[in-house]
C-alpha cells in the first residue's frame, strides 16, 4: 500500500488525489489531504464570489473525491511554521508528499502611501466577504462614495462588482452576518477598476466582464478615447487575437458607445500645469478636485461636477492606459491615487507620456496578482514564488527530492482557472507513480493521525467538517437564510466538536 500526504485541501489538492485514485499501476493507495483550515475546499470555498453559485458548486465534485473511502480528510493541522509539523518529520508519517499549498500572498504596487489606511490587497477584502477566519474584522471603509480598484482580471472584477451590488441581492449567498451588513450600508457610489495597460491585455474573462453590465441599478462607464489608444482595439479585424480578447473588445465597445462624461480626476503634466478641459489646477499637497476646484471631503462627502453619483445609483468605470505612482493621503487615510498616463510602446508594453491624472478615492483595493509564500522546509524560488520542480518532482539544489512532490500554484505559480489545476495534478502524479516502487519501499506509519495528535495537533476530520457545515445551515436558517458561513477560528472549531455558541 502506498500512504500519500497531500497538503492543500483546494483544487490543486484534491484533483490531486482524484488523480492518485484513478491511476491504475498502484493499485492500493490511501491519501490524506491535510489542510491548515478545519474546512475544505481552499479557494473554492475562501476565493470564489459568493453570487458566483455556479462556479462554487465545483463543491460538490470536489467532494465526491473527499468522501472516496480511500481518502481522509484532516483539517487544522499546520505544516511548517512555529507551531506546525516540519516537512521533514512529515516525511516520515507517509511514503510521499505532495504539497498544494498554493499562492497565499498578493503582489504590492511598491509605490509610496500604499500602507495607508483605506488602502489593501483585493486578497484580503475577498477573505473578508468570504468568512476566511484569519480575515479581521474591518468595513474597509465602506462609508466611502469612491473606490478605485487597481488591475484588470478577474479578481478585481469580483470586486468591483460585490461593491456595487445591492446587499439584498448578496442576502441569498453565504456572505458572513457582518460583511453583509457592512454592503448594506455601504456609501460607495463610485468604482474604478483602472490597468496600466489596455483593453486587449486585460486579464478578465468575458463572462465576468458582462456580468458587471448585469448589476441592477449600476452603469458601466468606458472612455472611447481610452481604448482607441490600442491597437488590437483600432484594429481588430487585422490583428490575430485570441477569441476571448475579441470578445472582451466587442463587449467595451459596446459599453463606449454610450458615451462618457469627462475625465472624473485633474489631469496635468510634470510641472503640474492642469490639463483637466474644466481648467481646475493641480493641487500638489494630494488633494482631489473636482473641476470646479473644490476639493472633496475624503469621508465621502456628495461630489460636485466630477462624475460622481449623487442619485444613489452606482457607476463602474473602466479605466485603461493608467499606472499607478502614488496613492494620495489626506487626514491620516488614503483618499485618492496619483496615475501615469501610458501608451503602448510597441514591444507589448507601456511607457509613460510625462502626464498624471489624479483619482479621488478613500478605499483603495490592489488586484494585481497573486504570489507564493515560502513554507519552511521546503526549497523556494523567491523570484518566481514557486517551489523549485521538475514535472513535479522537488528540486533541492537542482536534484529530484524522493517523495516530496508539488501541483497547483506553488508549482507553476498563480496562473490559469481552476481548471488548469487538473492538468497540472496529473503530470505531478504521473511522476510521482512512475517513482513508486522506489517510494513504496520508505517507511511509513501505520496511523499517521495518531502520531499528528502526539506531535499537539489537534485534526478536523470528515465527521467535523460535516458538524461546521451543520451549524453553519442552522445559522442561516436562524437569520431567514440559506446556510451562513462562520467567520472565525473559535467558531469553526466549536462547531467541528458539535458546540453551540
Amino acid at each position: 500500500m502506498l500512504r500519500v500526504a497531500v497538503v492543500g485541501s483546494g483544487p490543486s489538492g484534491v484533483y490531486t488525489a482524484q488523480a492518485l485514485l484513478n491511476q491504475s499501476l498502484v493499485p492500493e493507495v490511501r491519501v490524506h489531504v491535510l489542510d491548515r483550515l478545519p474546512t475544505p475546499y481552499g479557494l473554492v470555498r475562501y476565493g470564489v464570489a459568493p453570487d458566483h453559485e455556479k462556479i462554487k458548486s465545483l463543491q460538490n465534485s470536489l467532494r465526491a473525491v473527499l468522501e472516496d473511502e480511500r481518502v481522509t480528510f484532516v483539517g487544522h493541522v499546520q505544516i511548517g511554521g512555529a507551531d506546525g509539523v516540519p516537512p521533514a518529520r512529515l516525511a516520515e508519517l507517509y511514503h510521499t508528499v505532495v504539497y498544494c499549498v498554493g499562492a497565499a500572498a498578493d503582489r504590492p504596487l511598491a509605490v509610496p502611501g500604499e500602507e495607508l489606511p483605506g488602502s489593501c490587497s483585493a486578497t484580503r477584502f475577498v477573505s473578508w466577504y468570504s468568512a476566511h477566519p484569519d480575515s479581521a474584522p474591518d468595513d474597509f471603509a465602506l462609508r466611502a462614495r469612491s473606490a478605485v480598484v487597481i488591475g484588470v482580471g478577474n479578481v478585481a472584477v469580483d470586486v468591483a462588482r460585490i461593491l456595487a451590488r445591492g446587499a439584498d441581492e448578496l442576502r441569498a449567498t453565504d456572505v458572513p452576518r457582518a460583511a453583509l451588513g457592512a454592503l448594506a450600508g455601504s456609501r460607495v457610489r463610485e468604482v474604478h477598476i483602472v490597468g496600466r495597460r489596455g483593453p486587449s491585455q486585460a486579464r478578465f474573462t468575458t463572462k465576468e466582464l458582462r456580468e458587471l453590465g448585469a448589476l441592477p441599478g449600476a452603469r458601466i462607464l468606458v472612455d472611447p478615447a481610452e481604448l482607441a489608444r490600442d491597437p488590437a482595439y483600432a484594429a481588430p479585424d487585422g490583428l490575430p487575437l485570441p477569441a476571448v480578447v475579441r470578445r472582451n473588445l466587442e463587449v467595451l465597445r459596446g459599453w463606449a458607445v454610450r458615451g462618457e462624461p469627462a475625465p472624473s480626476g485633474a489631469v496635468y503634466d510634470r510641472s503640474g500645469a492642469a490639463h483637466d478641459p474644466s481648467g481646475a489646477a493641480h493641487d500638489p499637497s494630494g488633494a482631489a478636485h473636482d473641476p470646479s476646484g473644490a476639493a472633496h471631503d475624503p469621508s465621502g462627502a456628495a461630489h460636485g461636477a466630477s462624475g460622481a453619483v449623487s442619485d444613489g445609483g452606482r457607476r463602474i468605470r473602466l479605466r485603461f492606459f493608467l499606472r499607478p505612482v502614488e496613492l494620495l493621503e489626506r487626514g491620516g487615510r488614503v483618499a485618492g491615487v496619483r496615475f501615469a498616463r501610458t501608451v503602448p510602446d510597441g514591444a507589448g508594453g507601456v511607457q509613460d507620456t510625462g502626464t498624471y491624472e489624479d483619482i479621488e478615492a478613500q478605499l483603495v483595493l490592489r488586484a494585481v496578482g497573486y504570489r507564493g509564500v515560502e513554507l519552511p522546509g521546503l526549497p523556494f524560488d523567491p523570484v518566481r514564488g514557486t517551489v523549485p520542480h521538475a514535472a513535479g518532482r522537488v528540486l533541492r539544489d537542482g536534484v529530484p527530492s524522493p517523495g516530496e512532490y508539488v501541483a497547483g500554484w506553488i508549482k507553476r505559480g498563480p496562473t490559469g482557472v481552476i481548471g488548469s489545476n487538473r492538468s497540472c495534478a496529473k503530470e505531478t502524479v504521473a511522476s510521482l507513480i512512475e517513482d513508486a516502487p522506489l517510494l513504496a519501499r520508505r517507511p511509513a506509519a501505520d496511523d499517521p493521525l495518531a502520531v499528528l495528535r502526539a506531535w499537539g495537533q489537534r485534526p478536523v476530520e470528515w465527521d467535523g467538517w460535516l458538524s461546521i457545515e451543520r451549524a453553519e445551515e442552522a445559522l442561516g436558517r436562524s437569520l431567514g437564510r440559506g446556510p451562513v458561513k462562520i467567520p472565525d477560528w473559535p467558531g469553526l472549531l466549536a462547531a467541528a466538536r458539535g458546540e453551540e455558541r
